[in-house]
């Protein structure tokens, strides 16, 4: 019989699941992206048998079996409750209507029979961060993360743990307001999210505030520009490339908005929590080195601190972009987190 107690950690998307496994002294036993096709699109039934299906992957990979197993972690997309029961008016990539009110961490913890630890993913992968930038030390630290996708996601840790809030909410970055006093440029309309909210950070800094907010104004600015006549999804798919391949002067405009948003919201953020470190993620920085390093130096030089804290706090870069969500998960399930 094994001596091992492990624990799983899946993170749910719109197409993958990504697992991975820990021992419970947080050592990761998998080096690798590890994929099975999600299935959320087909509903509960088929997702929860996607879940077992990445379970028994990562369990396999580790020579590992579901005795040694003392608990999971699960993360999704939001919105849901902290403990997993997703909106009743739905949640993103489960958009079906037998997933509005779903307790998905309870029908998984009803699947595999072991005990389920749900996280938001943009929570999850700043738990990661947070991990793996301060080692021994992240029971002591805090840290803020904001994560650049389709959204703007993120989390706050404080003491190592997940701020989750009442409602499960907490870390919602996204919806904070930030100041658009010379971060628009002169006749730039004030951008609105698909929340209804003008001028958060997700209006600004998001796929979903570019091709709403951002692009249509910079293409008025670029009149002779090659994405003109291009849909707009498309186009706002491809100014990541456009910049880090050929520093597209319209591309590094919308990107460096984007940097001085999330700087705003990094210097509101540094006024209530004070954090250890600023942690910057997603597809936007999943770039070349340059981009990345510009990036980040942007958000930087954007965030206003005293002084006191510019020589404490750090900014860095979410690691390992694709197994973040699973190992911020499986980090939240471990025992010591109880």
């Amino acid at each position: 019989m094994s001596d091992r107690s492990l624990v799983v950690g899946i993170d749910v998307g719109g197409t993958s699941n990504n697992v991975t496994v820990a021992t419970t002294d947080g050592l990761f036993l998998i080096d690798e992206l590890l994929e099975v096709p999600s299935r959320v699109l087909e509903g509960p039934s088929a997702a929860l048998a996607a879940l077992r299906q990445a379970y028994e992957v990562g369990l396999a990979a580790v020579d590992g079996s579901s005795d040694e197993v003392v608990s999971v972690g699960l993360d999704t997309p939001g919105p849901a409750s902290s403990v997993g029961v997703l909106s009743s008016k739905g949640a993103i990539n489960f958009s079906g209507p037998k997933w509005r009110g779903f307790d998905i961490r309870s029908a998984l913890e009803d699947e595999l029979e072991r005990p389920v630890v749900y996280s938001n993913d943009g929570n999850a992968a700043a738990m990661y961060a947070h991990y793996h930038h301060f080692g021994t030390s992240a029971a002591d630290r805090s840290s803020v993360s904001a994560i650049v996708g389709t959204g703007l996601g993120g989390g706050v840790i404080e003491a190592g743990r997940i701020v989750a809030g009442g409602t499960g909410t907490g870390g919602e970055l996204g919806h904070v307001h930030i100041p658009s006093t010379d971060l628009l440029e002169p006749g730039q309309p004030v951008p609105v999210c698909a929340c209804g909210f003008e001028s958060d950070v997700e209006s600004f800094a998001s796929l979903t505030g570019t091709q709403n907010n951002l692009l249509p104004f910079w293409l008025s600015r670029y009149p002779d520009h090659p994405l003109h006549g291009i849909p707009a999804g498309d186009a706002a798919r491809q100014l990541r490339g456009l910049a880090e391949q050929d520093r597209d002067a319209l591309a590094m405009d919308i990107f460096e908005q984007q940097a001085t948003a999330l700087g705003r919201l990094f210097t509101v953020a540094a006024n209530f929590i004070d954090p250890d470190a600023f942690f910057v993620g997603g597809g936007v920085v999943e770039t070349s080195a340059w981009f990345r390093t510009w990036f980040l130096d942007t958000v930087r030089t954007h965030t206003t601190l005293r002084a006191e804290q510019t020589a404490h706090c750090v900014f860095a870069l979410v690691p390992d972009l694709d197994m973040a969500g699973a190992r911020g998960a499986a980090l939240s399930a471990l025992p010591s987190m109880g």
